[in-house]
């Protein structure tokens, strides 16, 4: 098995909606997020796929939340914009790109991240 990760990161506020402590206040972060890939199979000159694309499509889907507020895009209108539902919404895009995506780790802070397989 082999697999691979791209690491790429963006800045962006949110509010916890209904969180008792200051995280209900707005607060930004800057977001570090890794993609995970995983397969069995090489393509004909060894590659699972090409960093270059995957950085390339994370970029693309991570542009969506580049300095913005959070609770004002759409994904978050009926989910709170937690580091846990982030990384289900960023897997659910780059999974549309690579079917080996098997996980996407958000990092809030430097000591702590939600995954979503």
């Amino acid at each position: 098995m082999f697999e691979l990760m791209v690491e790429d990161s963006f800045d962006a506020a949110h509010a916890l909606r209904g969180y008792e402590g200051p995280c209900e206040n707005l607060h930004g972060h800057t977001w570090k997020v890794q993609a995970f890939l995983r397969g069995r199979k090489l393509s004909r000159i060894g590659l699972l796929e090409d960093f270059k694309v995957i950085k390339k499509e994370l970029r693309i889907v991570l542009e969506e939340f580049d300095h913005k507020l959070l609770n004002d895009l759409e994904p978050f209108a009926k989910k709170n914009p937690t580091s846990e539902n982030l990384s289900e919404i960023i897997f659910k895009k780059l999974k549309n790109k690579f079917k080996a995506v098997f996980k996407i780790t958000v990092w809030e802070s430097t000591t702590t991240y939600a995954s979503f397989y």
